[in-house]
Parts: C-alpha cells; sequence; structure tokens
C-alpha cells in the first residue's frame, strides 16, 4: 500500500523522494513570490532599522548621540502607531501564500463589520501585533537569510556557466579577458572549467534543499505568527462537526418524510381496509375476533408509528418554532410540565440551534420521568444577547450522573456541535437544573 503523502512542507524534507517530487517547486515558488513582500516591508523599515543600526554602532564604540537616540525614538513611536495597520496587508498576503507549501488551515486573522471596529481590532487584539512581529522579522531577518541563498545560487550559477566565461579565440563573453579565477584555480580554457561545470550539477540538489529550508523556516514562522496557535484548526473540527449535525438533522428530516408520507398513509389504509372489513362479518362468525384483534393492533400500530415519526422530526417545530414545540411537548409528556417562554425569545431561530434546544428539552424530560422520580418539571425558555438558553428544572431525588448513561453525555456532545455548552447541577437529593446555552446567530 502507497505511504501517505505529506501534508505540508515541513513534514517533506526529510523524505527521501523530497527531490523528486513536486515540494522543491513548491519551495521555489514560495521563494520567488516572497521577494517582492520582503523587499517593500524592508523599504518600509528603513527609518527604524537604520536609526537602530546607527544605535547599535554608537553602542559599540562605546558613545552615544542625542539626535540619532532621538531619531529611533521617533521611528519607533510611529512603527508602534501605525505598524498594526501597516502589518495587515503583508500577513493577508502571507496566509494566502502559506498554501502553497502548508494546506493546513489558518487564521484569518483580526476581523470586523465595520471600518471603526476593524481599526479598534488591529490595536486591540494580540493576533495584530504579532503581525507586526512578523512584518519586522519580514524586513530585517529575511533580507539577510534571501541574501545568503542569492549568493548561494550566484556561486553555483558561476560555476555552471564557467565554459562560457574562457572562450577559445581568448575573449570573454565580456569581451575583456578569457582568464577566470576560482579560488586558488585560474581557468583559460572550457575544457579546464568542465569540473566546475560537473561541482555545479553535484551542488544543485543541495541548493534545492537550502530553499527548502528557508521555504520551511519562512512558512514555520508565517504560522507561529500568523496561524492563531492552533486555532484554525480547532474552529475547522468545529465546523466539521457543524456540518456533522447540519446532515444528521437533514437525514432525520428525510425519514421522518419517508415514514409520513409513506409507511404511515399505507398503514392508515391498512386500518381503514380492517375495519370496512369486519362490518361485512357477523359478530359470532370466526373470522371476527381475528379481524378486531388485527384492526386493534393496526391502531396501536398508528399510534406507536404517530409518536415515532414526531420524535424524529416533530411538525410543530417545524411549523410553529421552538416555543409552541415546547408547549406540545409539554402536553404529551407523562408528568405536570410548566413552560415558560420569558420576554425577548422570538418564535424563530436556525434549524440547527431549534433542533437542538427542542431535543435537549426531550431528553432532560425523558430523565426526569425515568430517573428522578418526580411528578413534575418546569421547562424554562431566555434570551441573553446572541445566546438562547434553555433550562429543565425538577425536585426529583437528583444525583444525575452523565457516567451513569442517562444520556447527558450524548447531549452534551451534540450542544457542543453547534457551538453551546450544557450545565448540570443535580445534587444528591435533588433539585436538579439542565441547562443548555446555544448561540442563536444566523
Amino acid at each position: 500500500m502507497p505511504s501517505e503523502q505529506p501534508r505540508h512542507f515541513l513534514a517533506t524534507l526529510a523524505s527521501r523522494r523530497y527531490l523528486l517530487s513536486e515540494w522543491p517547486w513548491r519551495a521555489l515558488f514560495y521563494v520567488l513570490t516572497a521577494l517582492p513582500a520582503v523587499g517593500v516591508a524592508a523599504v518600509l523599515l528603513t527609518p527604524v532599522t537604520l536609526t537602530w543600526a546607527a544605535v547599535v554602532v554608537q553602542a559599540a564604540d562605546g558613545r552615544f548621540h542625542a539626535p540619532v537616540l532621538v531619531a529611533a525614538g521617533l521611528a519607533t513611536s510611529g512603527l508602534a502607531a501605525v505598524g498594526t495597520l501597516v502589518a495587515a496587508p503583508f500577513a493577508a498576503l502571507e496566509r494566502r501564500r502559506l498554501g502553497i507549501v502548508d494546506p493546513r488551515p489558518v487564521d484569518p486573522g483580526p476581523r470586523a463589520g465595520t471600518a471603526t471596529s476593524w481599526f479598534a481590532a488591529r490595536y486591540a487584539e494580540l493576533s495584530s501585533w504579532r503581525e507586526l512581529v512578523f512584518l519586522m522579522l519580514l524586513a530585517t531577518v529575511a533580507p539577510l537569510a534571501y541574501g545568503l541563498l542569492a549568493f548561494a545560487v550566484f556561486l553555483v550559477s558561476i560555476l555552471l556557466i564557467s565554459p562560457l566565461l574562457v572562450l577559445k579565440d581568448g575573449k570573454g563573453i565580456d569581451g575583456i579577458g578569457a582568464t577566470v579565477t576560482m579560488g586558488p584555480w585560474e581557468v583559460t580554457t572550457p575544457a579546464q572549467a568542465i569540473p566546475y561545470v560537473l561541482l555545479g550539477v553535484a551542488l544543485l540538489p543541495v541548493l534545492a534543499y537550502l530553499t527548502g529550508l528557508l521555504a520551511a523556516a519562512h512558512a514555520a514562522t508565517a504560522r507561529a505568527l500568523l496561524g492563531g496557535g492552533g486555532q484554525a484548526e480547532l474552529r475547522e473540527v468545529a465546523r466539521s462537526r457543524t456540518r456533522l449535525v447540519d446532515a444528521f438533522d437533514a437525514e432525520r428530516r428525510r425519514i421522518e418524510r419517508d415514514l409520513h408520507d409513506g409507511a404511515q398513509h399505507r398503514l392508515t389504509s391498512m386500518t381503514l381496509q380492517l375495519g370496512v372489513a369486519r362490518l361485512d362479518l357477523p359478530d359470532d362468525s370466526p373470522a371476527a375476533a381475528a379481524l378486531d384483534r388485527a384492526h386493534a393492533e393496526a391502531k396501536d400500530l398508528m399510534v406507536l408509528l404517530r409518536d415515532l415519526v414526531h420524535g424524529i422530526s416533530p411538525q410543530t417545530l417545524a411549523d410553529l418554532g421552538l416555543p409552541a414545540a415546547l408547549r406540545d411537548l409539554a402536553a404529551r409528556s407523562p408528568l405536570a410540565v410548566a413552560v415558560t417562554v420569558e420576554p425577548g425569545v422570538a418564535d424563530r431561530y436556525p434549524s440547527r440551534v431549534e433542533n437542538t434546544a427542542y431535543f435537549a428539552a426531550s431528553e432532560a424530560l425523558g430523565n426526569v420521568a425515568k430517573h428522578a422520580g418526580a411528578p413534575a418539571a418546569a421547562v424554562r425558555l431566555d434570551r441573553h444577547g446572541d445566546t438562547l438558553v434553555i433550562e429543565v428544572r425538577d425536585e426529583g431525588r437528583g444525583g444525575a450522573d452523565p457516567a451513569r448513561g442517562t444520556g447527558l453525555t450524548g447531549l452534551a456532545d451534540r450542544v457542543a456541535a453547534v457551538g453551546g455548552r450544557l450545565l448540570l447541577s443535580s445534587p444528591a437529593g435533588g433539585p436538579t437544573l439542565v441547562r443548555v446555552e446555544l448561540p442563536c446567530l444566523p
């Protein structure tokens, strides 16, 4: 079985097939596309880098000049004032480029709905200052690293084109001479340059690895400063869980529709036919008793199927919304359930929120009926800002423990999948309070 392909560039450098894969070309493209950003960043931060370089030189000499210190302070103050704004486009570009060598999700950075809130986020959020640190590295460390790589490329290129530098007519390609000095060696003919060409060819893989190392270091630094510390991966997991919940709800609605439109209608038709057939038979007929039993079982099965369909996807919830569905749930409960809907609660919310809230209440009331030993329960629906809150309270024996298989663990997982949380208070002797908080934004 073929081995799994590396998901990102850092995982490829140790691979024996690195040079035969696409990753050296990705690294080269990543490095080449970084050059404009590095150059622009270096130019923009020149006042800061030059003034502080002058301060370092003066510190090495043991003397300081006030104008230089003032200039360095002003440059630094200006960078602190507008640096996070200047860093924003560089960070946005780097996040897009990062996909060249690392397709893992990355934090999109500070986002806000209005220009005012965006400007505020540029100074209030830690990620904005990490972007500024990345810009400073891009303007200071990156030019040195890319300069060293460029020098290595230049040396290998000289080795590869060395035969062209010494032509047999005694003139070099620049027309000023045919002797090329390479360290302690002198090359005067193309034949003498062949070993240097072979050396250049041998150094090409080394150059590919150097390019890869630089690309890996650049990408790792960008991910560390711009990637959100792993939060992007967590958000992707959360989005995946939400998609699974949506798919589950859609499948449940499909099953409910098939049962309602297919099996339930056919069962109703069969029950009616059994009833009509029973009317055609005298009461003392041998078949009358069998038809009576079949008719009664068909009606019981209709009730069971109706309850099953309602449990899969309650029609009241789809038609009238969450408050009405909770009242209907209370009316069908074997307990005496009081439903309180606080002012400010709307009739409709996003379907995943409605479904989760409804089934949270249904599961909690089911637990009360099975385990609490309480004759009554109370359901309260409220909204605090962008959070929908549903509470189920009973005065039963308490001691509810998710580890005992009361369905609370599965309910907590379902609530977490839509970005909510479940809180439980159930001391021994009661009362028990189950509180579910759900984000109710679309």
